[in-house]
């Protein structure tokens, strides 16, 4: 990636050395719990975020504190477009919210896809999700990339009838 430099998987945070890299099923647990801890994001099945650490590991990234998860994301290629990275979950502990923590994990999850030739990144988000939109926004101009929003899933397509329409996020093309 032109703009994704290769920067440490180790960087010094105030509380000790900030680590990332890949998810396994053993981080299930603490991904599963960060995501209900955060009160915002919907929460999956604990079996899910198990499948995810052991089978989506390589399109997934997490960051820890001194072996503590604070911040992970999951994403997959999508099976119709091999070039697009899905960003399905961001999620970073309330103790290290507004540190960059997230911009940090999708450069350096891109960064570590760098080899599977990816052009677009696409994310979901609903509109009352202010620090997701910023966050999608926000890469899109540090990549200087185009950042595309459109509609994704309706209110009414929900069975939950408080979800939000969900909009698509269409960054890129990266370089």
């Amino acid at each position: 990636m032109g703009k994704i430099k290769n920067q440490s998987t180790k960087e010094i945070n105030e509380e000790g050395k900030l680590n990332f890299r890949e998810p396994t099923e053993n981080d299930g647990a603490a991904m599963y719990t960060l995501v209900k801890n955060s009160k915002v994001l919907d929460l999956n099945s604990s079996y899910s975020y198990l499948m995810w650490g052991k089978y989506f590991n390589k399109t997934s990234i997490l960051a820890e504190i001194d072996d503590r998860v604070v911040g992970f994301i999951s994403g997959f290629l999508q099976p119709n477009a091999p070039d697009t990275l899905f960003v399905w979950q961001v999620v970073v502990d309330e103790s290290q919210r507004g540190k960059g923590l997230a911009t940090s994990l999708l450069e350096k999850l891109l960064y570590q896809l760098d080899h599977k030739d990816i052009h677009y990144l696409e994310a979901t988000v609903t509109p009352s999700n202010i620090a997701s939109n910023n966050l999608f926004k926000g890469l899109a101009k540090k990549l200087e990339a185009t950042c595309e929003v459109s509609e994704c899933f309706l209110e009414e397509q929900f069975p939950d009838p408080s979800h939000e329409t969900e909009w698509t996020y269409r960054i890129g093309p990266l370089s």
